[in-house]
């Protein structure tokens, strides 16, 4: 795994973040991520990464997960570019909808381990 550097200016931004989850993002922190409950995985909320706050972060597989918002239909654009961003850094983003978060946490999860499990073995710098 590899540090990845970040706008400093973020920091803040990502501390309110934390102090405010949306619903789905307390659902799947609390229900998959939080206490390595995933794979042993640890994962932490609100990470700077270059120029943005990704939802999830595990820094040992270098993966982000987002959790798009009904705003996120309007934000395609910006989405895809920030996605291939954060993959030319060596970052895998996966995404689900708060509608998934919120009536299937089940196949999130289950589709998140699926998911990890074909990432292979952790990333090294």
């Amino acid at each position: 795994m590899k540090y990845i550097f970040y706008n400093q200016t973020l920091t803040k931004k990502a501390r309110e973040n934390r102090k405010s989850p949306t619903p789905a993002e307390q659902k799947i922190w609390l229900d998959v991520l939080q206490g390595n409950k995933l794979q042993d995985l640890k994962f932490i909320r609100q990470k700077p990464l270059d120029a943005y706050i990704v939802d999830f972060y595990c820094s040992e597989y270098m993966l982000a997960v987002e959790i798009d918002g009904d705003s996120h239909g309007e934000q395609e654009e910006y989405d895809q570019k920030r996605t291939e961003r954060l993959n030319a850094l060596g970052v895998t983003v996966i995404r689900y909808s708060n509608e998934d978060v919120m009536t299937n946490i089940a196949g999130v999860y289950e589709d998140l381990k699926k998911k990890i499990v074909g990432l292979g073995r952790p990333k090294k710098s």
